[in-house]
């Protein structure tokens, strides 16, 4: 591993400033789960590392007015599972992020990092696509709000501009009858790198889906926000034909590769059989809410 420059900004201000003047030499730490084995590997040099972990915003979970949670970007999946309510407004994605590695690996992962890290991959990306979730961003310009599913330009890649450091997750607050769940394929039983992942958040109100969003994870150069998947479902009761046809249009949005873990068409069915099973679960959370 290189030498590199370390520094533990207490301010946002000074993190951005940092970040902005290293002119794309530097990188962020959040947890390092993911940073420290690219270095080790010689994947990234960086000649700067900036812990944002004593940044107050970005390390903290506020429930916001009416219900809603804001999650600081360096949030470890440990500190979120510890918090008294975040998992029962927001179990599929508590469900996410308690993927990502092993008890330890939680004590330091962040949603902020596994996002940024910009795997198609990633565990925690579909649920909060599928949560409708939002990110506050910060940089030299100021800050701005962009949807998840924004941030994502392909693998390892994002759309942040230059300086700009992703500073917290908003997740809106849940109507009655609201409910989501994730689900992945993975070949092993623990501790590995998702073959398909689904994430499924329905609002059902009478027996009806009033409301639905699909994220599909690891069948294409980013993760997917699957809009069709989601009309299938609006207006059903969760019949076989609007789930196959939710199923479908899953599997006509992949867009995967083969590797070791799985093939083109093995990927692309699991990702109908995935959401069928995902919104199994969202939608007996949701008849319980």
């Amino acid at each position: 591993m290189m030498n590199a420059r370390y520094l533990a900004p207490r301010t946002l201000d000074e993190a951005v400033g940092a970040f902005a003047a290293a002119a794309g030499a530097a990188r962020i730490l959040a947890g390092g789960t993911d940073l420290l084995v690219q270095m080790r590997t010689g994947a990234v040099r960086p000649e700067l590392i900036i812990d944002i972990k004593s940044i107050d915003e970005m390390t903290t979970v506020v429930e916001t007015t009416g219900g809603g949670f804001c999650v600081g970007a360096a949030v470890s999946g440990a500190v979120l599972a510890e918090h008294p309510r975040f998992g029962k407004v927001w179990p599929g994605v508590l469900d996410s992020v308690s993927l990502i590695g092993s008890t330890q690996v939680q004590g330091r992962a962040s949603p902020g990092g596994n996002l940024c890290n910009a795997s198609p991959a990633a565990d925690s990306v579909p649920a909060m696509i599928a949560a409708a979730a939002s990110v506050t961003v910060q940089g030299p310009n100021g800050r701005r709000d962009i949807p998840v599913e924004a941030v994502l330009a392909g693998p390892g890649r994002t759309t942040l501009a230059p300086g700009e450091i992703v500073v917290s997750f908003t997740l809106p607050p849940r109507p009655k009858g609201a409910g989501d769940a994730y689900l992945r394929m993975i070949p092993r039983t623990e501790m590995d790198i998702a073959v398909v992942g689904c994430g499924v958040n329905l609002t059902i109100e009478d027996g009806i889906v009033t409301a639905a969003r699909v994220g599909l994870g690891a069948v294409a150069p980013t993760v997917l926000l699957v809009a069709d998947a989601a009309k299938s479902l609006i207006g059903s009761t969760l019949d076989e034909a609007a789930l196959e046809q939710a199923a479908a249009a899953c599997r006509a949005a992949c867009r995967p590769i083969d590797d070791k873990r799985g093939t083109i068409a093995y990927r692309t069915t699991v990702a109908g059989v995935l959401l069928k099973r995902t919104a199994a679960i969202a939608a007996e959370r949701a008849r319980r809410n």
